[in-house]
């Protein structure tokens, strides 16, 4: 038996279109024996989830390039390029890219086991082809399946306010 390879090479991974951003699984419960799962993510500007909490894992972001603006409980801050964020479970926050270019960043889910709604809900990147904008029935289909990975927030894009 071979133990997984510690490299990831970069542009590799499964990559998953969600809501218009992009997301890489560079790390998954099955090859960090449920540790962890670490993702990568392209964030186009003006998206972002609603406010939502995480019942199951700990999430935290650091932020490779561009600006997001996060709100986590009670704060409101601008998080930008080397700025890491911790969300502990059960603690209300979401994020959106308020500048003009991509932000890059790096999800952290612990225990491993979110990276697999994001495969579930979103579809597969198709290299070359632009990344799709979800409506309202992606939406709802994405919320429902949120549900079954631990995730509460909104239901439909009018509670999310979008």
């Amino acid at each position: 038996m071979t133990e997984p390879s510690a490299l990831v090479p970069a542009g590799h991974g499964p990559t998953t279109w969600f809501d218009g951003n992009v997301y890489t699984v560079k790390a998954s419960a099955e090859s960090t024996n449920g540790a962890m799962s670490v993702l990568e993510s392209s964030i186009l500007p003006g998206s972002g989830p609603p406010l939502h909490v995480h019942t199951q894992e700990d999430e935290a972001f650091y932020v490779l390039s561009g600006q997001l603006s996060f709100t986590v409980g009670d704060e409101q801050f601008l998080g930008k390029a080397g700025d890491f964020v911790l969300v502990p479970r059960g603690i209300p926050h979401c994020f959106k890219n308020i500048s003009a270019h991509v932000a890059h960043t790096i999800f952290v889910y612990t225990p491993a086991g979110f990276e697999k709604f994001f495969q579930e809900a979103g579809d597969p990147a198709v290299p070359g082809m632009p990344v799709p904008k979800w409506g309202p029935a992606e939406f709802e289909r994405a919320a429902e399946i949120a549900v079954r990975h631990g995730w509460e927030g909104p239901r439909t894009e009018q509670e999310a306010g979008r």
